[in-house]
């Protein structure tokens, strides 16, 4: 029997965002799972875990996506889950907050940052140079 298409839970307050990001990434043949907040996002984790999560950065709180990231990185089960960190934190603050360098995503606790926009292809492309590097074990 086939293995099932690749889970990608994204992970935004912005509908918009939610919906544009799904109509990219499902004709590629990935299933995509949205929520608009940190704590669904968790519950949803719970009952599946997906191979990668494209969260943004500021929901519910300016940190919201780094508090879904730290605790995905300090539980066992989803510490090697790729995470791909977007923000429209850049363009909404004016803060330069890209990292530059592997040891700055290391240092956020992402695999990629994306600031918003994100363009098709490039998300397109990181989702699958990520998901090449092989699936987290899952509990």
């Amino acid at each position: 029997m086939p293995e099932p298409a690749p889970l990608i839970l994204l992970v935004d307050d912005d509908v918009d965002f939610l919906d544009i990001n799904r109509q990219v990434l499902e004709p590629r043949g990935y299933r995509v799972v949205a929520v608009t907040d940190p704590v669904a996002a968790w519950e949803r984790i719970q009952q599946e875990p997906p191979a990668l999560v494209i969260t943004d950065l500021m929901m519910s709180a300016l940190d919201s996506g780094f508090s879904l990231t730290r605790r995905l990185r300090e539980d066992p089960r989803f510490g090697a889950l790729p995470i791909i960190l977007v923000t429209a934190v850049s363009s909404s603050l004016g803060l330069d907050f890209r990292p530059r360098t592997p040891a700055d995503l290391a240092a956020l606790g992402v695999d990629a940052f994306f600031d918003k926009p994100v363009r098709p292809q490039a998300l397109l492309d990181k989702v699958a140079e990520l998901l090449a590097r092989g699936r987290p074990e899952t509990p």
